[in-house]
């Protein structure tokens, strides 16, 4: 498990928060600020969404990350192929 939070830590840093000036915060400020987030989980037979609250003061910083990471994701699985 401490393995898998020191991957995703450092993603977030490395990729989510590129450029940001929260990229060199420690692990405890970025765990309070976009993974400590209240929110609704729901789920049918194709997606899982998250409803995130609408008064999180850095929802921006969040989101940004957010589609940072899942560029980066699309960007790997459409050159997985290509590695493999």
């Amino acid at each position: 498990m401490s393995t898998l939070a020191y991957v995703l830590q450092h993603t977030l840093r490395a990729i989510g928060l590129k450029g940001e000036k929260e990229e060199r915060s420690t692990c405890s400020t970025i765990r309070i600020k976009l993974l400590k987030i209240g929110a609704v989980v729901t789920r049918n037979t194709r997606r899982i969404r998250l409803h995130l609250s609408s008064n999180h003061p850095d929802e921006g910083l969040f989101r940004k990350a957010f589609d940072r990471l899942a560029l980066a994701a699309r960007l790997r699985g459409s050159l997985a192929p290509a590695l493999g």
